[in-house]
This record gives C-alpha cells, structure tokens and sequence, in this order.
C-alpha cells in the first residue's frame, strides 16, 4: 500500500514538471513574438509632418482677433492655411498662414465636386433625387455622393458635361482668377487648358485633376453658396479705420436658383452630420456645411487636406476654409476636425449667440465686422 501511495506521488510531480516546463518552454517561444507585436502596434502607421508656425510673418493688423485667436489655436503646428469670411460681404476676418494662402494655388481634391455639382444641377442633368447607378447593386443621388464624396459618381457627371461646361461653371465660380481686391502677395490659381491625358474630364470633376485652387478662391466659392448665389470680392481690411469703412465689392452673380442651391446644401450638410466630414460637427442647433478634399499634389507629392465649409446660424455666419499640406497624415477628415475647432470653441464663447451677450461678461459685444452685414 504505500509502496503504491509513493509511486502515485512520484507520478504525479513529474507530471507537475513536466506542465511547468512546457509552460515555461511556450512562453520563452512566444514572449519575444509578443513583444515584436507591441513594437509594431506602437509604431505610427505614417510619420508625421515637423511641426511649424503657421502664423510666421502673419499682419494682423484689421483681423477679428477673436476668430483668429480660436484658428491659430486649432491649427497649432501643422503646415496648412485658415481663412475665415463673411459670406454677406467680403470681408476676410483673419487669414492664418497668408504665405501659404495666397501663393498661386493648390490642387483642390474633391472640393471640385461643389463645382461639378452646381454645373450639373444648373444644366438640369440631374436633381437631388436623381439616381445614378455606379455599379451593378450600387446607386448614388447628390446628397449621399457629396456627404460620402463618391468618385465615380462625380466622375459620370463630368464625362455627362463635358470639358467646356466644366471649365466655364469653375471659371464663374471663381477658380482662375484673383479672389481678393488688391490684396497684396495673393496670386491666382488656374483652370485646365485640355482634359487630362489620364482619366480625362471624369478625373478633373472627381479629384480636380488640372485644376490649381487657392484657399482664397474656395472661400470665394463657398460665400456664393452660403448667401444665394453673390459672389463677392474678397477684401482683408489691414486697419480699425479700413474696418469702419469697409463696403462689399459684387463681383458677379450666378445664375442658379436658389432651389438646386438647397439641394447641394443638403448634401454639405450630410458630409458634416454622417460623412467625410464628421470631425467638424459639434451642435446641431449650430449646423455646419461642408465639403472634405484628399489627394496627392503632383509633382510635389504633397498630401493635400481640404474642407471648405460655412454655418446656418442666426448671427455671425462664416466661411471657414482649412488647408493642409504634408505627409500621409493630411487628408480632408483632418482638415475638418479643425475647422471643427473653430467652430467650437467661437461658439463655447457665444459668438454665434442670438442674444448678441459675450459667455464672460453678459455684455453686448462690439461689433468687428461690416455692420450691415451682422445679423
């Protein structure tokens, strides 16, 4: 019996051992796979851009210090350009990084879509409901292809337009041509001369292939937008005396109803509530509209990051364009996360207020801008 008893004692510590070592044996096997593991998790799938001062040689003499204080903040260090404006009337109310804002363009992504879209919707090639199948179960209509920025979809509508219909809506919109009245520094983008040899129209009304936009002229863009179809000459008062004597510059007028403005509005305004540009939304008794951009700047190889974007609110409506430029880690999503910020942090201080009363003080604010213009 306890010859038994110490053979079953003997069995069962070897067996003991034999399953501690086993256990050692695996985690010595997997301890290093583990730790390679966390080396790649904890690896930055891009590298990013070197931080920079965007406000490097800024004058900000004119600008509303409020708003330009809440976009020096939300762009911080990236290499990218903010301007903000008055849609009723002109005026620039800051500009943050005016070497970059006013050099002679960029391409502009998917922000040609607005373009595209105005030039289908005036030519009635399609309205908001209009389906356009891009593939065999897939179908799009404007709003769900602006908010989720559809390639094919705005590519199919180039080709319906064809280069001449393109180029004549983006010249009228702005593209091309000085933004601003006699704002010193600022050069103007271009328009393509020809389709490009790749993709042909269905790639410029997609990716904005063969265009060269500046922020300026997006600002422009988004002012005709925003109030109806004016646009108006953007002007940057450079003093308090230019500020009190400030008045609106016209342009020129677009000829499209304010019908088929509503229906590409309610596609901006889906791209900030459920699409591209969610990073941007913040309250919806403030609404934003808006339009994201990605892609690659050739032959820079720059990444480009656009949003393009204005607010529905009682008072104090502004456009808000944000511009990046960098590595991989530029893209449109990013760019509204900023303008976001701005948006955000204006209205935490009751800029946007029906009531007219600064959060701080409970007092009637002073009026910065074109008085005829706040409402």
């Amino acid at each position: 019996m306890k010859g038994t008893i110490l053979a079953a004692l003997l069995l069962g510590g070897l067996v003991q051992n034999a399953a501690t070592l086993v256990a050692q044996t695996s985690t010595s096997r997997t301890a290093p796979s583990k730790k390679k593991n966390a080396r790649k998790k904890s690896k930055p799938r891009y590298r990013s851009a070197p931080p920079v001062d965007p406000t490097d040689g800024d004058n900000v003499d004119g600008d509303d210090l409020e708003i330009r204080r809440a976009a020096v903040d939300a762009i911080g260090t990236m290499n990218g350009a903010v301007v903000v404006a008055d849609p009723n009337s002109g005026r620039i109310l800051t500009m943050v990084n005016q070497k970059l804002a006013l050099k002679s363009g960029f391409i502009p992504c998917s922000t040609i879509k607005l373009v595209t879209s105005i030039a289908a919707l005036n030519e009635h090639l399609i309205t908001r409901d209009t389906f356009i199948p891009i593939s065999r179960r897939v179908r799009y209509n404007l709003t769900t292809a602006i908010a989720h920025s559809n390639n094919q979809y705005f590519s199919i509508l180039g080709n319906r337009l064809g280069f001449e219909r393109v180029t004549h809506y983006a010249q009228l919109l702005g593209l091309g041509e000085k933004a601003g009245l006699d704002i010193p520094g600022e050069q103007p983008g271009s328009v393509a001369a020809e389709p490009p040899k790749w993709g042909g129209v269905g790639l410029m009304t997609s990716f904005g292939e063969g265009f060269q936009m500046t922020p300026l002229e997006l600002a422009g863009l988004l002012s005709a937008i925003a109030n109806g179809g004016t646009l108006y000459y953007l002007q940057y008062p450079r003093s308090s005396d230019e500020v009190e004597h400030f008045s609106p510059q016209v342009k020129r007028t677009i000829e499209i109803s304010q019908a088929d403005l509503e229906d590409l509005k309610v596609g901006m305004r889906g791209a900030v509530d459920y699409g591209t540009a969610r990073r941007a939304n913040y309250d919806p008794s403030e609404p934003i509209l808006g339009k994201t951009g990605t892609c690659t700047d050739f032959p820079t190889a720059n990444h480009m990051g656009w949003f393009g974007s204005f607010n529905e609110v009682g008072r104090h409506q502004l456009v808000v364009v944000v511009m990046l430029t960098g590595t991989k880690t530029v893209n449109g999503p990013v760019a509204s996360g900023v303008a976001g910020a701005i948006y955000r942090k204006l209205s935490a201080e009751r800029y946007f207020a029906s009531d007219g009363l600064r959060k701080d003080t409970g007092m009637p604010e002073i009026l910065t801008t074109f008085p005829c213009c706040r409402q």
